[in-house]
């Protein structure tokens, strides 16, 4: 076996690929100040971001949930990939040769799973381009000219062909070096009865990639009707392909999906190209299966839920397109964005549309015209008798629930006026009133998606007085006092939140990025969540009132709703309250935070004793050694450093 990889070589690869570089590949950073990048975290579902990178030191960390480490790290644990691989995936990138202290240079059958799965797709992919420009393949071409894609436009997206015959490309990938075993697992070969065959055969061929570049299976289109196979046959899952995990064309779009915060769904391979083609970049598609939670995340990593972002869906006027949407729009609420649809008005997908008008067509299309809110109360009011009273009573009753399902009180309100309008109430306010009652019972049953309460604490209070409801949201304060401020963790804590709460331009943006855990009581706990779900303490910055009404709103119970006020007019301990005061609180949970995650780390290490992997201990070893250094930072800088 190939040795261990040179420690020089491993440096070298550390030192010459940009942490912020590797990780906008699959995420957005903005500016968090002091020379830091933030973004939402990659390997937790959050609110508001987290996820701190530092280029000039090299080094991630979240504090939502603690992940942190250097590019290497980041890479590994982001692509599932041992240490040896994801060196070996960096260097490539820098150009980099490594050397192994044991057995030299590392032969290409001893690379790692992942890498040779996906070197073999993107032999496939230069096979199947190479394959469209066969005599063979003028059944492909003329589709795609048909549909008014030329030569630039194949090119450009890698569309290709798999030849007809049985095992073109298996043979062609064993002359490259692939095992049988490598291409049966890759998805490109087939068990066969007399071996591997193809999967792909005789159809038209997209690389599929992930949101790194990187080709991980294939779409293809059935062009012979002799072919009795699926219209469109997809890779199957594979160590590298999970289908409800990819988007097509999000390699291509996801730099115009960051900069403009604006993405558009689509529903097919054809449909990307046409909107690329026609000027609408930021196009993507799923991959054979319905848009799900997977991709909502995909896409908020990109749009960072700023309040510009918007999310257009594009599907066709039949009645199955109509079902798509409201499928999306039961996710809808997973988006900080503002979520569209946009429908043809003669039911035409993208690509046909720019085929029989034009580009501009293309573009007016996927212009905000219809909130994806408002088509689906239309589509669930339209299905009720509006001219009797039962009818509009039913309706009511069914929409109201979707829209008491918005977080934002005041868009709440917006939609619930204009759903009175829609059933035809004349009287707003009951359908407002009503609306925010079937929120409130959701928010107590613990029916509005935000989590479940810890573990060994009650479950909140009905708000009438009456018995406690079951709920599903996490952390909640227990009763009583749990507080103890003789501990300085605890008070330290209790002060922060209170400066976030009362004077939030101290603390913010920085405070904006401490994640949940980094407060120990779990009563402060939730008094963090509540402040996140609010808009986080950046929205302080504004109307203050609004601002405290937004973070008493989130709190899930009365418990954690009376908390919220005692800390928002307790006064502070200190005398002088500044920017000094704040940062050194600021520091002071952070340092705690990052000496807990030590601690955590060695204590694994220390209880796994010699039964711990190679690559495990040395990623291991390596995080607590930029913890440490993280440390030493914050204890020589103060808040600088953060």
């Amino acid at each position: 076996m190939a040795g261990r990889i040179n420690d020089d070589d491993v440096k070298a690869v550390r030192d010459a690929v940009p942490i912020d570089s590797v990780v906008s590949e699959y995420l957005q950073l903005r500016n968090a100040g002091g020379g830091n990048l933030k973004g939402l975290c990659p390997f937790h579902d959050e609110k508001s971001p987290s996820f701190q990178v530092s280029p000039a030191k090299g080094l991630f960390h979240c504090f939502g949930c603690q992940e942190g480490g250097d590019t290497i790290a980041f890479v590994m644990k982001i692509d599932h990939l041992s240490f040896s691989e994801t060196v070996e995936r960096l260097a490539a990138k820098a150009g980099i040769t490594l050397r192994y202290e044991e057995g030299g240079y590392n032969p290409s059958h001893q690379r790692g799973e992942r890498i040779r799965l996906i070197e073999a797709h993107q032999a496939a992919a230069e096979f199947y381009v190479r394959a469209l420009e066969s005599p063979e393949a003028e059944i492909g071409r003329k589709f795609l000219a048909e549909r008014g894609f030329d030569q630039d436009a194949a090119t450009h997206f890698r569309v290709g062909y798999s030849p007809a015959g049985w095992d073109h490309l298996t043979r062609y990938l064993r002359g490259k070096g692939f095992s049988d075993k490598e291409l049966i697992t890759s998805g490109l070969s087939q068990d066969g009865r007399r071996g591997p065959i193809d999967r792909f055969r005789g159809r038209l061929m997209w690389p599929i990639s992930d949101t790194a570049g990187e080709i991980v299976g294939f779409g293809a289109r059935k062009l012979r009707d002799d072919d009795n196979g699926p219209k469109y046959l997809n890779t199957p899952e594979t160590p590298v392909y999970k289908k409800s995990q990819v988007l097509y064309g999000i390699d291509l779009a996801k730099k115009d999906i960051a900069k403009a915060s604006r993405a558009v769904v689509v529903e097919g391979y054809t449909d990307v190209m046409a909107c690329h083609l026609a000027g609408v970049t930021t196009a993507i598609a799923t991959c054979g299966t319905a848009f799900g939670n997977d991709h909502i995340k995909i896409l908020r990593r990109l749009l960072m839920d700023n309040g510009s972002a918007r999310v257009i869906f594009t599907f066709d006027g039949d009645s199955a397109g109509q079902k798509a949407a409201l499928r999306a729009f039961e996710d809808d609420q997973k988006f900080a964005a503002e979520t569209y649809i946009a429908i043809a008005p003669d039911g035409m997908d993208p690509c046909d549309l720019r085929l029989a008008k034009g580009d501009d067509s293309v573009r007016d299309l996927v212009e905000p015209r219809t909130p994806l809110f408002e088509f689906a109360l239309r589509q669930i009011v339209g299905r009720y008798d509006l001219e009797t009273p039962a009818g509009r009573a039913a309706a009511l009753d069914e929409a109201a629930a979707v829209v008491a399902k918005i977080k934002t009180s005041s868009v709440q309100r917006e939609v619930a006026v204009q759903l009175a309008g829609l059933v035809g109430i004349l009287d707003q306010e009951f359908v407002v009133r009503r609306v925010a009652q079937l929120a409130r019972w959701a928010r107590d049953k613990g029916g509005d998606g935000r989590g479940g309460r810890g573990p060994g604490g009650p479950p909140p209070q009905d708000r009438r007085g009456g018995a406690p409801q079951q709920a599903v949201r996490a952390p909640t304060a227990p009763s009583g006092p749990a507080l103890h401020l003789r501990s300085p963790a605890h008070r330290t804590e209790r002060e922060l939140l209170k400066l976030a709460l009362q004077k939030p331009a101290l603390v913010s943006p920085a405070f904006d990025a401490y994640g949940v855990d980094e407060f120990t009581a779990p009563p402060y706990a939730a008094v963090r969540q509540c402040i996140a779900e609010a808009g986080g303490a950046e929205r302080g910055l504004g109307d203050d009132r609004e601002y405290l009404v937004a973070v008493m709103d989130a709190a899930p119970d009365n418990t954690v709703r009376s908390l919220v006020t005692e800390l928002a007019v307790e006064v502070f301990i200190g005398k002088t309250i500044d920017e000094a005061y704040a940062g050194e609180h600021l520091v002071k949970v952070r340092l705690r935070a990052v000496d807990r995650r030590i601690n955590d780390v060695q204590g694994s290490l220390a209880r796994l004793g010699s039964h711990v992997a190679p690559d495990d201990l040395a990623a291991a070893q390596n995080e607590v050694w930029v913890l440490q250094q993280y440390a030493q930072l914050l204890q020589a800088k103060g808040a600088d450093a953060l």
